[in-house]
């Protein structure tokens, strides 16, 4: 007797149904929650052992695009707004709720905003976010466009990051601002891991 389906969990999309769906790339050991959603497939680079958790949404539609790298995970309620480019490194990774605009209103009253309104009235500005490897962002961050979070540093919860941050760094704050440095030895870590997955 087959057990019924458990309505608690959707589940995961894995790689082979990734392949069919029409994303740019798909790599290995990589899964997306069921109830995901993603715009842009097309426009969208997945790397090997990626994994994108539940109420995730990724719009990367028209001359937008996402690139993710691999040993990439990125918790639940995650919204990443990729319409001016969005580069995830090996290794980075989002917390849960975590917010990435790559393209922002202008909110001074000059313009008129939102996507209902045609472009010439607006002042959308944007750029491409940029995760350098082992980059994390904590839970409940915000980056804004054309900020690129410098290899191996760490943003702590409920930080808005308005501007590029140095490397090797931790950082917290709205607006985010230098605590102290991070630990390197992840890097050994790393050298490890990937060692080891090649001797399989």
């Amino acid at each position: 007797m087959t057990a019924p389906p458990n309505p608690f969990d959707s589940g995961y999309y894995l790689e082979d149904e990734l392949r069919s769906f029409g994303f740019k790339s798909v790599g290995k050991n990589v899964r997306i929650a069921k109830n995901c959603t993603v715009i842009g497939l097309e426009n969208i680079e997945l790397g090997n052992n990626v994994r994108i958790d539940g109420y995730c949404t990724i719009a990367a539609a028209g001359a937008g695009s996402l690139s993710i790298g691999s040993y990439v995970h990125i918790g639940a309620y995650c919204f990443l707004a990729a319409g001016a480019g969005i580069v995830m490194e090996d290794f980075s990774g989002l917390s849960q709720g975590v917010r990435i605009y790559s393209k922002t209103d202008d909110y001074t009253g000059e313009h008129l905003s939102n996507p209902t309104v045609p472009a010439k009235y607006t002042g959308v500005t944007g750029g491409t976010v940029t995760l350098r490897r082992h980059a994390l962002i904590g839970s409940g961050c915000i980056l804004l466009p054309k900020v690129e979070i410098g290899i191996g540093s760490a943003v702590g919860a409920m930080s808005l990051v308005t501007k590029s941050l140095k490397e090797w760094g931790f950082y917290f704050g709205v607006p985010a601002k230098f605590l102290k440095a991070r630990s390197q030895k992840l890097l050994e870590l790393e050298q490890e891991l990937l060692s080891e997955s090649q001797a399989q």
